[in-house]
């Protein structure tokens, strides 16, 4: 491994494991390698569609640059090789791995495999830089990949440590992100022909409008002027430009949380939301670009109460129609400027109308050579023409022209797209063209893909592979229902421009445009099986949820964060979909698994009121699913402010997994069960909540549940430690943090180091407290966890108030103040505060610089605060 390739990690510092194979025959294969892989804390760098074209070389070039290790798995097939290649993905992405990379090879035994694939092995057999062995199963193969990555790693480490660790220290540069606002996307196209509008829309802006809409039908390109506006003006606000996208949003008191999701703040499920956001946006210079807010039209009260609180913020809407609000500018979007065909033999000009330009510039994506000739322009002005300018019907059309000259492409939009939208004459005319040209996209791909389009109406946002597959299957007595291949019919879908493919991170996922994705669902609506797609849908995520359970508890649970919020608008329909068809145990069940994802993620306030739907249905219900929406109604709310009232429903949420057999949620409800006893105001049961907990503990360890156990020890030592007995609560905190360390564990480690940081400080050791609390800050830093950041802060702050560093412990005080105001956490109530420690300080002389302090602390980023706070203090002051 050359110094270059030993330096590249992941942001979390795992060394990148690239698995190269074919998709559909080897994926219990490719699921067995990457749990192998992430065993032992490593990345696996997997692309969802294996080796085939998209993603693109330039793209598998990169990542296989960035990695450190070319895992190959092969079977039986080549691969396919796209038009105009000669080689597969497959081989091309062993080519592309440099020649120093380490390669491990695992070939399944098969009796037969394709000749190009035994040309391949061949070669990779003569190669001395790849180890190649055989194996038979999925779970043979995880042991062989576990042992060699383990030898590797080994050997590589002997060699590397002179140079550098294999395992960087926290001391190496951080990137501290928190509040997590969500910029807007990458355009997927170059915007043309909207010059006048782009320039009226960016001198509002800059001038003294602070609402500006941009509206028009479907299809005519307002997201896409949306986003190159976001662009152009993201340097001159302040806080940057925030995007939040309600395509998959259809009620209107949803919009605020979308909102608040957009800019960081999380919904624990406590206190005025609509003051959250104003609090968290309260002195932000930003820019919110609202994306298709048509669906929730009633909310338009909402924005214009957010520009009246806040001053400094501007708002750059997207939707078919005004908000009619105080304040608002209206931008509105036509169809792009045609050509006058009869007129382009004497005035070329005419072949410079935007529409031309546009259906030229889309077809050179598709056919390169692609040109405009004397032969050929006035078909191209007609098909123009004929689809109104509407930007999406053109570039649906230019699609096509792969394989069909305009001539062609023209006679046969001209047979079929009058009848297309002569049957909805409720639309708009523009609509109805647009409707026709997604409508006549359709039924010019093979008949299976046809299908498959309708299926994909069930997804909310964007999907994979894998879940294209669980969906597309054909139900029971379906007769000819689904016979394509998915692959080929996504490839298909995508040629035609129907679908567009995107990367998010390591994987490949598909997404439709929102007119598209109407005209999906509509399809999906008509179809036989429709409910039966629905269930598939919501069967393929609940299984997800199943796999996400355990793997969000180890080491991989930043990269399961993540994957699950790339299909958080998918959770939620699949969620929604349960509960409209009365599913609760199934609704119930969804939630569980994904308990950990909503509590990290900051959605508990979602999963709470979701699980009150179940609770009012009025139905009987199952002791599983009562014991588990009572829970999180009960047990989130107890976490906000505790009340006696809630005791008996945790008691019988306790007694309901017990009797269900689940003791892992028995420990939970116990859990929260004691933290009310302790904590309830009319009275306090100390005895009773010692023996809730240690019933908790004595669950999680029945249950072998090691995650459970440490959550337990934790709580368990809380309340030791505001007993004041230290040692002992020292013990749990150090028994929690061993687990959590076995386990690889990091939100728990850094949990636990936050806490033995505590027992530090109470015992004297600053130094010491120092040291766990700058862990925890830099663990919780790698987990982009907002509020363990900001616990880290204040335990900081604790530590520069005892040794009297009033102007330390003030900065980091004010921003530590900032970002929970900034991210919805300031009214979380810690079992630990910094009061006693800060009281100490105003009390005394220091009080003045501890303020001043605290006001430049609250004007810092947080990025600058951590770097504050990883400074090594200037000692301290008596």
């Amino acid at each position: 491994m050359n110094p270059a390739r030993a330096s590249i990690r992941t942001p979390d510092q795992r060394l990148r494991v690239f698995v190269s194979s074919t998709l559909r025959e080897l994926a219990p294969e490719r699921r067995a390698v990457r749990r192998a892989i992430e065993e032992l804390r490593l990345a696996p760098v997997m692309f969802e569609l294996g080796a085939r074209p998209h993603p693109p070389r330039e793209l598998y070039r990169a990542y296989l640059e960035q990695s450190d290790i070319f895992v190959g798995l092969y079977a039986e097939r080549y691969g396919w090789v796209a038009p105009g290649e000669e080689i597969s993905g497959l081989e091309d992405e062993y080519r592309l791995a440099p020649r120093d990379m380490p390669k491990l090879v695992y070939v399944k035994e098969a009796a037969e495999r394709e000749p190009r694939l035994v040309e391949l092995l061949d070669r990779i057999r003569d190669d001395d830089g790849a180890a190649y062995v055989y194996f038979a199963d999925e779970d043979e193969l995880a042991e062989l990949v576990r042992g060699d990555l383990a030898t590797l790693l080994a050997e590589r480490f002997a060699t590397a440590a002179a140079r550098e660790p294999v395992w960087p220290s926290t001391g190496e540069p951080l990137v501290v992100e928190t509040g997590h606002v969500t910029p807007p996307p990458v355009p997927l196209s170059e915007m043309i022909g909207r010059e006048r509008e782009l320039a009226r829309v960016l001198d509002l802006l800059r001038g003294s409008a602070r609402f500006i809409t941009v509206t028009g039908p479907a299809g005519i390109g307002k997201s896409l002027l949306a986003l190159v506006v976001a662009h152009e003006v993201r340097d001159d606000f302040a806080d940057g430009v925030a995007f939040v996208d309600l395509a998959a949003v259809t009620a209107p008191d949803r919009v605020t949380a979308a909102i608040a999701a957009a800019i960081g703040v999380h919904d624990t499920g406590e206190g005025d939301f609509d003051r959250k956001l104003q609090v968290a946006l309260r002195g932000r210079r930003m820019l919110l670009l609202v994306d298709n807010f048509e669906q929730v039209i009633d909310a338009g009260t909402v924005l214009r109460d957010l520009l009246e609180e806040l001053p400094d913020i501007s708002l750059l809407v997207t939707s078919r129609s005004l908000l009619r609000v105080s304040g608002e500018h209206g931008v509105e979007l036509g169809p792009l400027p045609l050509p006058d065909p009869s007129r382009i033999v004497d005035r070329p000009t005419e072949l410079q109308a935007a529409s031309v330009r546009l259906f030229v510039d889309r077809v050179r994506t598709v056919k390169p050579d692609f040109e405009l000739t004397a032969e050929n322009a006035i078909d191209v002005a007609r098909v123009c023409v004929a689809l109104d300018g509407v930007p999406l019907a053109i570039e649906l059309a230019a699609a096509r022209a792969r394989v069909l000259p305009p001539a062609e492409l023209l006679e046969r939009l001209r047979k079929r797209l009058p009848m297309l939208t002569d049957g909805s004459r409720d639309l708009p005319e523009r609509h109805r063209t647009m409707r026709g040209a997604i409508e006549w996209s359709i039924q010019l791909v093979p008949e299976s893909a046809q299908l498959l389009f309708a299926r994909l109406g069930v997804f909310a946002g964007a999907f994979s592979l894998e879940a294209a597959e669980a969906i597309a299957r054909p139900s029971p007595g379906a007769a000819g229902a689904g016979d394509g291949d998915v692959v080929v019919d996504l490839e298909a879908l995508v040629d035609a421009s129907i679908l567009h493919q995107r990367e998010r991170g390591d994987r490949a996922v598909y997404m439709m445009l929102g007119a598209v994705r109407e005209v999906a669902h509509e399809h999906l609506l008509e179809l036989p099986d429709a409910r039966a797609v629905h269930d598939r849908y919501a069967a393929w995520f609940i299984a997800l949820s199943e796999e996400a359970e355990y793997a969000l508890e180890g080491v991989s649970q930043q990269t399961w964060v993540d994957r699950l919020n790339d299909d958080a608008d998918n959770l939620r329909a699949v969620m929604r979909h349960l509960l409209d068809t009365r599913q609760w145990s199934a609704a119930a069940h969804f939630a569980w698994m994904l308990y950990l994802y909503w509590w990290v993620g900051g959605h508990l306030g979602e999963a709470r009121a979701w699980m009150n739907e179940v609770l009012d249905s009025g139905e009987p219900l199952d002791r599983l699913t009562e014991a588990t929406a009572l829970y999180f109604t009960r047990a989130i709310a107890f976490w906000q402010w505790p009340d006696v009232s809630l005791i008996p429903d945790l008691r019988r949420s306790a007694e309901g997994f017990r009797a269900s057999g689940d003791l892992p949620g028995e420990g939970l409800a116990y859990i929260s069960l004691g933290l009310a006893q302790l904590a309830a105001l009319t009275p306090p049961d100390p005895v009773g909540a010692a023996e809730s907990l240690e019933r908790a503990l004595a669950s999680m360890r029945e249950a072998g549940d090691t995650w459970g156990e440490g959550h337990a020890l934790v709580t368990i030592g809380r309340i030791e430690l505001l007993q004041g007995h230290y040692d002992s609560a020292l013990e749990r905190f150090a028994s929690s943090l061993d687990i959590a360390q076995r386990r690889g564990d990091r939100h728990a480690e850094a949990i636990a180091q936050y806490h033995v940081g505590w027992v530090r400080l109470l015992l004297g050791q600053a130094d010491e407290a120092r040291r766990r609390f700058e862990i925890n800050l830099d663990l919780s830093c790698r987990l982009a966890h907002d509020e363990g950041i900001a616990y880290g802060l204040e335990g900081l702050t604790a530590v520069a108030a005892e040794e009297g560093d009033a102007p330390r412990a003030g900065l980091l005080m004010g921003a530590a103040e900032v970002l929970r105001e900034r991210t919805g956490l300031y009214n979380m109530r810690p079992f630990i505060v910094t009061s006693p420690f800060v009281d100490r300080v105003l009390d005394g002389p220091d009080a003045i610089m501890f303020e001043a302090a605290r006001g430049r602390g609250r004007a810092l980023s947080t990025a600058d605060a951590v770097a504050v706070a990883f400074q090594a203090p200037d000692g301290a002051r008596s």
